[in-house]
């Protein structure tokens, strides 16, 4: 599982010209599920995301984490993070989760955010071709992969 993690100061989801998803201050998070992800690996990428110290406390240190701020959470499936490139100009993506695994997995993602950050995670539609837009404040981007825990 991959997830690219931005602080932002506001991001949305657009989804057939009508907003789908918007939030002020807090983590947009892309989330790109392969077939070889688990429980196991959204439990741990969730507590991770909710966790991660990426706001500034008083002294402007990023010391503070999107469960302490009260901060928002906005959660879009891209299988485009498992993209390979190495051979060609095409990628494959042959490692990305066909719909009928990913989505379930997708789901638990939902909820287990949502229940490790104590309210509801906006999210993006499964599938759907998304607008994305955001405002990334620093700019503060994190790259997590699952299966490589740095």
């Amino acid at each position: 599982m991959r997830a690219v993690i931005q602080r932002v100061s506001h991001a949305s989801v657009t989804i057939s010209g009508a907003l789908h998803a918007d939030i002020q201050a807090g983590l947009l998070v892309l989330l790109g599920i392969e077939g070889s992800d688990t429980s196991e690996d959204i439990s741990w990428l969730s507590k991770k995301i909710v966790q991660m110290r990426l706001f500034n406390d008083a002294q402007g240190v990023m010391n503070r984490s999107v469960l302490d701020t009260g901060g928002e959470l906005l959660l879009v499936s891209q299988f485009t993070l498992h993209a390979y490139t190495k051979k060609g100009n095409r990628p494959s993506y042959m490692r990305a989760a066909g719909p009928q695994v990913a989505l379930p997995l997708y789901e638990e993602m939902i909820r287990q955010l949502s229940h490790d950050l104590g309210k509801e995670v906006k999210t993006g539609e499964f599938g759907a071709d998304m607008q994305v837009s955001l405002v990334n404040d620093g700019p503060v981007t994190i790259l997590i992969d699952t299966k490589h825990r740095e």
